[in-house]
């Protein structure tokens, strides 16, 4: 399984912290934020990582590339505009090759043992949030995901959609398959719309002893911080990637 981790965007919810730098490079308390996405493939043992990220940061990802050469081997490729998640299977197809592969969003801050993801189709995972119109949302019937809606106006229920992922080789072909949104992306909830005709759709709900937070915005930013020294402080074990 190979990985591919999306750190691009235009970082509009985080200005003007984003003025000088990629958000992914922002710190939660005291690593860069993409340190914590990072350290999701290792909990896998998945070590060949493809960043896509856009030009004006492709450097700086150069020299975490370096920085990180003797744990990861990095891949980066340049997204020119951020199109939608689901763009990222177009520009790393040849990296791909037809193997299966984990996404994870660069500003995707989770903690604690996520379960593993089944060995057939896609899996995602459902975390009950308070305000689920901002995410991709999960409804259920009798435990089981019957739709997904993006960033629904009327949720049908609590359990947004986390920034992690796991698809078979399938996944570049649907890629191929969905038109853009009325936002104009390539969204990741229609790829997984495709895994669930299909039936091939897992999708596990995340219980309160797995902590996630979507640290694009300065509020959520500030608890991932306030989080990671707390826990840190606590236990005297750390989080994220010790480099």
């Amino acid at each position: 399984m190979k990985g591919i981790i999306l750190a691009g965007g235009s970082g509009s919810r985080l200005y003007p912290l984003t003025l000088t730098t990629n958000k992914q490079l922002l710190p939660i308390y005291d690593k860069p934020m993409i340190y914590y996405s990072l350290d999701l493939f290792l909990s896998q043992g998945i070590k060949d990582i493809c960043l896509i990220t856009s030009p004006q940061h492709i450097k700086d990802f150069e020299k975490i590339s370096y920085i990180l050469k003797d744990i990861f081997s990095i891949n980066l490729i340049v997204q020119d505009q951020p199109k939608g998640i689901a763009e990222s299977f177009l520009l790393s197809e040849e990296f791909i090759k037809g193997d299966k592969v984990m996404l994870v969003l660069g500003d995707t801050f989770v903690h604690g043992e996520i379960p593993s993801p089944k060995n057939t189709g896609a899996t995602i995972y459902a975390k009950k949030v308070k305000n689920p119109n901002q995410y991709g949302v999960v409804e259920f019937y009798n435990g089981k995901a019957i739709s997904i809606e993006e960033k629904p106006e009327s949720p049908k229920s609590n359990y947004a959609v986390p920034g992690v992922y796991f698809y078979d080789e399938k996944v570049v072909d649907y890629a191929k398959q969905i038109k853009p949104s009325s936002r104009g992306e390539l969204e990741i909830t229609d790829i997984n719309k495709k895994y669930l005709e299909e039936k091939n759709l897992n999708t596990i709900k995340l219980d309160d002893c797995v902590v996630w937070l979507d640290a694009g915005t300065h509020d959520s930013l500030f608890k991932a911080s306030s989080y990671v020294r707390d826990y840190q402080r606590k236990t005297s074990q750390p989080i994220g990637l010790s480099v």
